[in-house]
């Protein structure tokens, strides 16, 4: 077995390595520009264009700002009046945090020659006119940036692709044995850190090293050689991003991580033994475990059926469930949830995978559900409800869960929510990773523990 994988593994730490070269070679002959692409990483506070401005006006006359929400996270385009303080502003600021230990700025040049604002607002400025009219309640805001293609649908024909920073490519290798170059990870774009340190971790793991003996000695030498000069770099890089990432979350806790909880574990996969085997299934582990954390994987073990894996998005999602569900009753049996020896979960077909499930809680509004975490509860709070339900069909579409004991149905934001009190956590919990994602008159609804004590 070790072998069979030794030959797979040696190939794919090559093509890594191989592509991030590429891909940066292909960024490297972008210009700087005028106006900056910033992403803001690990957003726990509201960025503003006032903030925005307080943080990059120090480095030049800013003479626009646009913020818009895209799939990769919360974005601002910066418009200087000067190169020269783009240029300026990109190297003191990348990489910084506009809060402590959160909001952090990922700065890059765009190629729009020309930003065009129409509103002055929060979500919008131009310092040069300041008689624009501010936006109409419940209309987009500069809705070409943010929307369906957005930034890339403005640029003129023929652009090419925002780039990263400039960096020549002999700056991102490191010689560490003859004939083998490793990207030295401190010099790459976050955006690619991030997944390099991921797959160097992931490839560099106890079981990788053991597949290692067994290929050629050469071979060996070379991976032994960038495992003792380049990974523990890398470690130490993943323990501090790690470890910044605890403290932003931590933040949404309200100043502290819960009791018990250290935010630097970096296991993603967990073992849940004891459960019922003839009540429990990938889905209804989805519902429960989704709770902490996005889920990429779930497998049921089919030589022990009570015992199943669980993947969740990081190690501190993984902590969290770990903390939360431990010696929970489900079904009548209590949780038994460690951290597995396993990494990951293998893609296999007896594997169910939920990375892109539109399901999964933490895609949007990360730190919000963080701050809701708790052990299971007798109180569960149900969301997206159809607007004309009654307090009578939630009751019936959860009574066979167990004793309802008050429901309440009210409206937040033009939108039906209820809480529905149990007799007793185990039938709150039984109820939420049934109906979680069930459907009542079209609606799609959603479950999550309540911290409430009483109705």
């Amino acid at each position: 077995m070790f072998s069979s994988f030794s030959y797979f593994l040696f190939p794919l730490f090559c093509t890594v390595i191989v592509s991030l070269l590429v891909c940066c070679q292909h960024l490297q002959d972008a210009q700087p520009n005028r106006i900056l692409l910033v992403t803001i990483h690990h957003l726990l506070y509201p960025i503003t264009v006032e903030v925005l401005h307080q943080v990059f006006s120090p480095h030049g006359f800013v003479e626009k700002i646009v913020t818009f929400q895209k799939s990769a996270g919360f974005q601002a385009l910066i418009q200087y009046q000067s190169r020269q303080s783009a240029v300026s502003a990109i190297n003191a600021l990348q990489g910084r945090n506009i809060y402590d230990g959160c909001c952090q700025l990922d700065i890059q040049f765009s190629n729009l020659t020309e930003l065009q604002v129409n509103y002055n607002n929060e979500r919008s400025r131009d310092f040069t006119n300041p008689s624009l009219p501010s936006e109409q309640k419940g209309r987009s805001s500069q809705s070409g940036y943010g929307d369906g293609g957005g930034m890339y649908a403005l640029q003129p024909p023929g652009a090419r692709p925002v780039a990263f920073p400039q960096v020549g490519l002999p700056q991102l290798c490191t010689e560490l044995h003859p004939g083998c170059l490793v990207l030295r990870w401190a010099l790459l774009p976050t955006s690619l850190m991030l997944i390099f340190v991921h797959m160097l971790i992931h490839l560099c793991s106890v079981t990788a090293c053991g597949c290692l003996l067994h290929t050629s000695s050469d071979m060996h030498n070379i991976l032994v050689d960038c495992k003792a000069g380049f990974i523990s770099s890398t470690r130490k890089y993943y323990s501090v991003w790690n470890s910044s990432r605890a403290d932003s979350i931590a933040a949404a806790f309200g100043g502290g991580l819960p009791p018990g909880i250290s935010g630097t574990n970096d296991r993603c996969t967990v073992l849940v033994s004891n459960l019922n085997p003839d009540e429990i299934d990938e889905d209804k582990l989805f519902n429960l475990f989704s709770l902490y954390g996005n889920i990429v994987r779930i497998k049921l073990l089919r030589s022990k059926p009570d015992h199943a894996l669980v993947q969740m998005g990081d190690g501190f999602q993984a902590e969290l469930a770990v903390h939360f569900l431990k010696g929970a009753m489900l079904f009548g049996k209590r949780l038994e949830v460690n951290f597995s020896k396993y990494p990951n979960i293998t893609p296999a077909p007896d594997t169910h995978d939920y990375s892109n499930s539109n399901l999964n809680r933490f895609n949007r509004n990360a730190a919000k559900n963080y701050r809701y975490c708790c052990s299971p509860t007798k109180m569960i709070h149900v969301s997206t409800l159809p607007q004309d339900i009654t307090e009578e069909e939630i009751v019936t579409h959860l009574e066979k869960h167990g004793s309802i004991v008050n429901t309440k149905l009210f409206e937040a934001n033009g939108k039906k929510q209820a809480l529905v009190l149990f007799e007793t956590e185990e039938q709150a919990t039984e109820a939420l990773v049934c109906k979680h994602a069930s459907l009542i008159d079209g609606s799609t609804i959603r479950i999550s523990f309540s911290q409430l004590q009483a109705i």
